[in-house]
Parts: structure tokens; sequence; C-alpha cells
């Protein structure tokens, strides 16, 4: 009689899955022998009281809402290493962080504090752990486990080849690049919001090419699948499928994990609340940590619903408050508490400084965005020589090109600065597209920016750029030659309709040329530039901001050789203090988003203003101002010893010269006239008003 031969065990198959609470038991008592060996965490000597009272916290649904500075990753760090040295074997924690720097601080900080590895437990951003889920289980889903990860160039360049492949990328010249495409169809995915909405919300100039754009998504879809590839998106989607639809996996995650902790919960899109839910569902474990007063993202698809309604989904749930604040003087917190209590969809909670009494706010009108830049340059060298390192110094704005003066006036007085906000502004792409068309005015026979120039339109390619500058420089007068019929024969018959488009644009700017260049660079943006910005970037609006800025500032100067040669000058000192900057400290210069979660010394926040803060185009959206309020707050929270306000008394706007500009709602209700300051003496506020 034969015998047949034993079936081997699959370790990731549902063979395992009575195995998993035996081998989680095991684990358990391995941990609880090891007890004895490890050193024991006085925590109430090493925890205020609200983190401790969250740190021994035995389970259940719990909210945490830390405030700014109140040692969030301490107390995340203390539960984590509390749980182990209770006896919870680290395989069954999960801990969600958006950062993986986030996640090794926090396990390294757990291991010192216990006294030894924490191997086994899941710590890091949430695509990492969705990806460890999909290396088991993605042939549920129609994928090879040994799918690959497209990084977001290759993500762009296989949306390009669908546009192609769709037909659709020569119809018309009003169709978005792939880079755009794939912003579109990420926040979709992100927001669980239609596509046609998407659309019709964010990118409104695409409407008209809805149905195209969906092709492209589906043929996109289809073809990550053909090709065994995910995106970043498609981690969390796939990991979102799995445990959605697939009742065996999520029993086996849910019943694996008996706590799950979520870092920055407020910065969490509806995908990964909704995966945390599922993954917390059987022991229903899960404590979310956040700060919806810093809830700031909602254009990259963060969902501010998640953490406030927290509570609706687990009405059982425990909320905690983290108040007491290590970063910030009780003037600055003081001046943080008041700004962000018009909110009205909010925790309430007030910062509790620390620290000893320190220096006030500083309110700094300013007559005019050039004094604005003055004042914060020359504020920058008297701290510096009052003894704050440069490196402590930060500038914050709400838009990249708020800074344009400001970089420009510590380039002149050779103050080292670095941006985190994107690059310089005079080095940017769009920045140095439109200015092309100025320097050729000026110059017909630039080469540089013709090259530049002409390989912005379609089919025109290194080539027919070749030819097309070759003919402009063997004409003796190149302005002429460039509105001549020959203008658009001089290369191949598909670049005609595009030469033809440049000889109308170069008719405006030449009629414009006595007018300065605020009119022509609008001439530029008006001639197709601005179909073109939406085209290739996702942050269109932000882009032609940028140039409509550039057009403010040109206004300054008596012509247009003078603005040119400024930038140049501009450019080169930048270019010559490159490498010199490299080894210095460095003021930071950086957008409020960038800044979240860092700190320095002294802040200095610039235009303030109605307008630029709260950011005009912001308000038009749904929960518009209090975001923006929220990013106030960030802002000022940032600052642990001085902060400044500082804005313009006047503004330049094309057309109508220098108007007055109203300082920003946000500082107006620190006012002590507003409704909610009316009953306090205005001795209590902390604003000086030391710079007009």
């Amino acid at each position: 009689m034969s015998r047949e031969t034993p079936r081997p065990i699959s370790l990731t198959g549902p063979e395992l899955y009575p195995i998993v609470p035996l081998f989680f038991q095991a684990c358990y008592f391995y941990a609880s022998s090891q007890r004895k060996t490890e050193k024991m965490i006085a925590y109430e000597k090493e925890l205020n009281p609200e983190q401790c009272r969250v740190v021994m916290e035995e389970g259940g649904p719990l909210l945490v809402i830390a405030g700014a500075g109140s040692g969030k990753t301490r107390t995340l760090t203390y539960r984590v290493a509390r749980l182990v040295e209770g006896g919870i074997p680290p395989e069954r924690i999960l801990l969600a962080t958006f950062t993986n720097k986030a996640a090794r601080s926090m396990l390294s900080r757990v291991a010192a504090l216990i006294g030894r590895e924490v191997g086994g437990l899941w710590g890091g951003t949430f695509h990492h752990c969705a990806h460890l889920t999909l290396r088991v289980h993605a042939d549920r889903l129609g994928y090879a486990r040994n799918f690959s990860i497209m990084d977001s160039e290759d993500a762009r360049q296989l949306l390009n080849t669908c546009i192609a492949e769709c037909g659709v990328a020569v119809k018309s010249e009003k169709f978005p690049r792939g880079e755009v495409v794939g912003e579109i169809v990420s926040l979709a995915v992100n927001t669980e919001a239609p596509l046609p909405d998407v659309i019709e919300n964010r990118f409104p100039f695409f409407s008209h090419r809805t149905e195209e754009i969906a092709a492209v998504a589906e043929r996109y879809r289809d073809r990550k699948k053909t090709l065994n590839v995910m995106d970043f998106d498609d981690l969390l989607y796939n990991w979102r499928e799995l445990l959605l639809h697939f009742e065996d996996v999520r029993e086996l995650y849910a019943g694996r994990f008996l706590h799950v902790l979520v870092d920055e919960y407020q910065d969490t899109n509806r995908l990964q609340a909704e995966i945390m839910d599922l993954v917390a569902s059987r022991h229903r474990n899960l404590m979310v940590v956040g700060d919806d007063s810093q809830s700031i993202y909602s254009f990259r698809g963060a969902n501010f619903e998640n953490i406030m309604r927290f509570p609706k989904r687990y009405p059982d749930c425990r909320i905690f408050k983290l108040e007491t604040n290590y970063r910030s003087t009780p003037e600055i917190l003081h001046l943080a508490n008041l700004c962000i209590t018009n909110n009205e969809n909010q925790f309430q909670k007030t910062l509790r400084a620390v620290r000893g009494q320190g220096v006030r706010p500083v309110l700094a009108p300013a007559r005019n965005v050039l004094q604005q830049a003055d004042f914060v340059a020359q504020r920058i060298l008297e701290l510096h020589r009052s003894g704050i390192p440069l490196g402590q110094i930060a500038v914050l704005y709400r838009a990249h090109y708020h800074s344009m003066e400001v970089q420009m006036e510590m380039t002149r007085r050779r103050i080292p600065f670095e941006i985190r906000s994107g690059i310089r502004f005079f080095e940017q792409a769009h920045i140095k597209d439109v200015t092309c068309y100025l320097r050729i005015i000026v110059n017909p026979r630039d080469e540089m920016a013709w090259r530049r120039l002409l390989r912005l339109y379609p089919k025109i390619g290194r080539v027919t750029a070749e030819k097309v500058w070759h003919f402009v420089a063997d004409r003796s007068d190149p302005q002429a030659a460039v509105l001549a019929d020959e203008f658009t024969k001089s290369a191949t018959r598909p670049a005609i309709q595009s030469l033809t488009r440049v000889q109308d644009t170069f008719r405006l700017l030449q009629a414009f040329a006595e007018s300065g260049p605020v009119e022509m660079i609008d001439a530029v943006l008006r001639s197709g530039y601005r179909d073109l910005l939406r085209e290739r970037y996702s942050d269109a609006s932000s882009r032609e901001e940028d140039l409509i800025q550039l057009a403010n500032f040109s206004s300054r100067f008596a012509s247009l050789a003078d603005f040119l040669s400024e930038l140049a000058l501009l450019t080169n000192i930048t270019e010559n203090d490159s490498q010199e900057e490299t080894a210095q400290d460095r003021v930071v210069l950086s957008s409020i988003h960038q800044a979240k979660g860092l700190e320095w010394t002294a802040v200095l926040m610039i235009w303030c203003s109605e307008g630029m803060m709260p950011l005009a185009r912001a308000l038009k959206e749904p929960g518009g101002e209090e975001e923006e309020r929220r990013l106030f707050y960030v802002a000022t929270t940032r600052a642990k010893d001085q902060l400044y306000l500082c804005y313009p008394l006047t503004d330049y706007a094309r057309g109508m010269g220098h108007l007055p500009v109203s300082p920003s709602r946000f500082i107006m209700e620190l006012s002590p006239y507003s409704a909610r300051a009316k009953d306090r003496p205005y001795e209590q506020w902390l604003i000086d008003d030391e710079y007009a």
C-alpha cells in the first residue's frame, strides 16, 4: 500500500492561519520570561501627567490630541515601550507613520528604553506596511508576488505611453501631460472621489477632456497589471482592497495586530483611515495621535474629517489632550492660542508653556514689499550678531513666490540661505521660460534664449530648433526675420503651426515693447504660455502667480534692459556663492507647509496680508478659511523665542499703481477690538508695533 507524500505547509497560505495564535502565544510567554532581564521604565518620573495617562492606558480606541511641541513623539515612543514591557510581542504591534525617518527614530528610542531591539514590530510608513502585505497576497488581486514598484518618473513615462496609445496626444495641444494626469488619478484614488469630480473641482480647464483623461486612466490601470507593476497609490489602494474583499486576509491581520498606533492622524486620507480601521477591527486597540489644528494638507488628499469624526466612528473612544508645550515661550503660545480660536470645527485645547517669560511677538508693517524685505534682512543680521546661528532663523510664507523680494535682498547682502519650498525664485523653469522672450526682444541674437524658447512649442525638437535658430542668426535684422513669411518655412512642415504661434507672440511683444515688461509678461501668458503651464504642471496656478509677481516686480525698473540686467546680476551672485554656502550656516526660507514639524529660535512670517495669508484662491475651497487659519497657527508655533509678523502697507497692482494692503484677517482677529477680544484689556495682547 503506497503512502502519500506529505504536502509541505505554506508559510503564507490558509494552512498557517490556525497556527498563528499559537505562534503569538509562544512569543508572549517568551517575552514575559525576558522581562526580568530588561530595565524597567519609571514612567511617572520620565513623563508629564498628560503623557503618562496616554502611555499607561490599557487599550481600546484612543484619540490623542497632541498640541504643537507637546512631546507627541515621546508619548508614542513610551507607549510602544510600555506595551512591549507589558508582555505584548513586538510582532503584534503596528506603528504607522508618514516617514521612515520618524519610524526609525521611534523604534531606536524604544530599543534604548527597554534595553533590547524590537525586531518583528511593523513600524514604518503606510506604504511600507502595504508593501509587506502585498508581497504575500498580491496574487489575490491578479498580480504576481514579484511585482515591481514604480517611482514617480516610471509612472510619468508609463502615463505618457498610455496617452499616446489612446491616441489623444496629437488631437489637441490642450491635453495634460503624464505628470498632470498622474496627479489627477492620484487625487481620485486617495480621496475616493470620482475622476470627473476631481477634474471639475481641481482642474476645471480640462473639463472638456474628461472622457479622454478617463480613458487614459483606465489604460494606465490595465497596463500596470499587465506589466506587473504598482505605483505608490496602488500600494494603499490594493492593501485596502485585500482587507475589504478577502475575509481570510482581513482576519489574519486583524488577529495578528493586538495594538495599532497611527502617527500624524490629521494628515491621513480616506484610504489610510479605512485601512487602519480594518486592521484594528478585531481587537479595537487603535490609538491615533494628531493635532486637528495642524491639518494643512487637503491639497494632497488628506481628509480633515478623519480625526474630527473619530469619536463618531468609535463612540467608546477615550480622548486625551497633550497641552503642555516644551518649545515656545508663554508669549508666543498666547498668540497661537488666540489665533486658532475662531475655527469652529476643532477640538478645544490651550497650549501651556513650560518655559519662562520671553520676548513678545512683533507686528512689523512696512511701507511696501521692498521695505518688508529690507526689514527681514536687517533683522536677521541683528539676530545673528546677538548670537543666534543663521540656521536657527527661518522666514516663513504661504506661497513660494512670496519670498522673491526677500531672496533678492538676502542675495544682495550676501546672507547665506537655503530654500525649502522649492528652488530659488529666478532659477525656476517657468521664470526662465518667460524671461527668454524678454531677452530676445532686448537682444535678438541671444542664442540660448532662442533655443530654450523654441523647445517650448510642440513639434519643435532639438534639430528643428537648430534650423530655426540658424535662420534667425543669419539675417541682418533678426526681429524682422521672425515676422517674415520665410520664418515659418525655415523648418519642417509639422512645425509650421508652432512657428506661426511664435510669430503671433512676438508681434504682441513688439507692440508692447514701449510699455515695459509688465505688459510683455502678460502678453506671453495670454499667447499660450498659460495653457502650457496647465498642460505640463500640476501646480500651474502657483506658477502663474509666480509670473504675476515677477511682472509686478519688473514694474520698478525704468526699462526692460534694466530689469533683465538686474536678474542676470542676481543670478550670477547666486551661482558664485552656491558652493561657499554649502559649508555655511544658512537661514531657512520655507513655505509653511514645508515647515510643519520643525522649529527655530526666531521665525519671521512675511506677507501676513489679506489675500496672501489667507491666500485668496484658498478661500474659494470648502473649509478653506479654517485650513488657512490652521496654517497661520502652524507657522506661529514653529517659533521658540522670537516671532515677527510682517506685511507691506502697499503693493503694486498692474494698471492701478500702488494700492493699500490690509493686514491678514488672522492678525485683525488678534486686535483688542475684535469680537472675541473686546472684553480683554489691551495690556494682555502680545503684539508690539516696532517697525513702521
